[in-house]
């Protein structure tokens, strides 16, 4: 298993967009994939960060680090978002690679949380991240909110 972060390695842009907005996107929300990818390469700042995780040359899983997931809590940051593993590879905690990589890359840049919501229960709790309470989305929606030290 290889992670290739988008900023390290450009030329993974434009898959990590089509990555990214078949697993997320809606039609009204693709271009949120597109621009914060294509700007993180040229951005000043660490945030923010995307990675792809592949097989070989296949590409089964990715996330991001972000500055704010969409969701109220603002006061809170950096975001671990947008976490996929290609459903044939689930079951091997192949995400955990991606949680450790951007856990990491957190804690490189000075940050000593990272954060991230979800509707999943028991999941991230098993990678030690402890909810600490509900945030709520601009759609409507509450998520649960987890946090672990870095």
């Amino acid at each position: 298993m290889t992670i290739i972060s988008i900023r390290e390695f450009p030329d993974y842009a434009q898959q990590a967009i089509l990555y990214f907005q078949k697993h997320w996107a809606n039609e009204d929300s693709k271009m949120v994939y597109e621009d914060c990818i294509m700007s993180c390469l040229h951005s000043g700042s660490p945030l923010p960060q995307w990675y792809l995780l592949f097989d070989e040359d296949k590409i089964i899983g990715g996330a991001g680090l972000i500055t704010n997931d969409f969701i109220s809590r603002m006061d809170l940051y950096p975001w671990l978002c947008a976490l996929y593993i290609e459903k044939d590879y689930r079951g091997h905690s192949y995400g955990s690679f991606l949680m450790e990589r951007i856990k990491t890359d957190a804690r490189k840049f000075g940050y000593s949380n990272l954060y991230l919501c979800t509707d999943h229960i028991a999941f991230y709790e098993r990678y030690d991240f402890k909810y600490i309470g509900d945030g709520h989305h601009p759609w409507g929606h509450k998520s649960r909110i987890y946090e672990i030290g870095l």
